[in-house]
């Protein structure tokens, strides 16, 4: 016979472990959104229709090659290092996302000063998306006028849901953005797109990952383009130190923040669905080109 007693308990202080957990986690994003956020560029009030969101991973090679007709009757939102291809300037996408802090470091690593060269060569409006913390880059004032600097806080947030999406909704947080695609995905939702296509978001890291014989952990993550020798050492450089627990858990932080992704844009009414053939990410549906 169960002991009906004893779950009772147990499911009390579950109860009891989660509201408290809550309220610890509400309080914390709280406190970050105080000392990491500043004023993001404003929402769009416009109904903007659909955007397709153009991750690196390899498949959009076969995207590109297949659907290109597709993507470029499209909006489109790159990310990273894409200027670097000839593939960037016969989209001409709309929007370009930089989120990692290596493109804005005064010593310039692997590929990253090429991509500014890059983004100077653009000769169609677009916007970059940047960090509210690195408005004062120098590198930004370089742009040519015909692309628009906007501006959007990383900082992580969780908790209450209505605390959430109010922090989300305003710009001021986000879901740990551990992959730029989620800030992609909550600056295309904050654009005032109703439906979002997601491309080249392979995100099977985990089958190029190994441990050598000296216990160092080697993570090879190819892109739809061929990488340099200097990419490469600045990859094989990063992970150096870096330990196959922690590479597990950004794994895990990652594909967590993509159902509070769908979250967010469940509740503001916005369909994203995954048209990645083979990807890894199992919060949006599927769907193909």
């Amino acid at each position: 016979m169960a002991d009906t007693t004893s779950d009772y308990k147990m499911g009390k202080v579950d109860k009891i472990k989660g509201i408290l957990g809550a309220f610890a986690d509400s309080m914390a994003s709280l406190l970050k959104v105080g000392l990491m956020s500043g004023k993001p560029s404003a929402a769009s009030a416009e109904n903007k229709g659909e955007l397709i969101v153009m991750g690196n991973g390899p498949s959009l090679r076969d995207a590109i090659d297949n659907h290109k007709d597709v993507l470029k009757s499209h909006d489109l939102l790159s990310v990273n290092f894409a200027p670097l291809t000839q593939d960037f300037f016969d989209l001409r996408p709309k929007m370009h996302i930089l989120a990692d802090g290596l493109f804005f470091q005064e010593r310039k690593q692997g590929n990253v000063e090429d991509m500014w060269s890059a983004l100077g060569r653009v000769d169609w409006r677009m916007a970059l998306y940047v960090p509210v913390k690195q408005r004062k880059c120098e590198d930004l004032k370089r742009l040519p006028d015909n692309i628009e600097v906007r501006y959007f806080n990383l900082t992580p947030a969780s908790g209450w849901k209505w605390l959430v999406r109010f922090l989300y909704g305003h710009g001021l947080a986000m879901p740990r953005p551990r992959n730029v695609l989620v800030p992609a995905l909550m600056i295309a939702i904050r654009e005032g797109y109703s439906k979002i296509l997601l491309t080249g978001a392979d995100h099977s890291w985990s089958k190029t990952l190994w441990v050598t014989d000296n216990n160092r952990v080697v993570s090879v993550q190819p892109h739809f383009y061929r990488d340099n020798e200097k990419e490469r050492e600045r990859v094989e450089n990063l992970y150096k130190d870096i330990h196959l627990h922690q590479i597990y858990e950004s794994f895990s932080i990652a594909f967590r923040s993509y159902f509070a992704v769908k979250e967010f844009a469940d509740s503001r009414g916005v369909e994203i669905l995954n048209a990645t053939p083979g990807s890894f990410i199992d919060a949006f549906p599927r769907t193909l080109l």
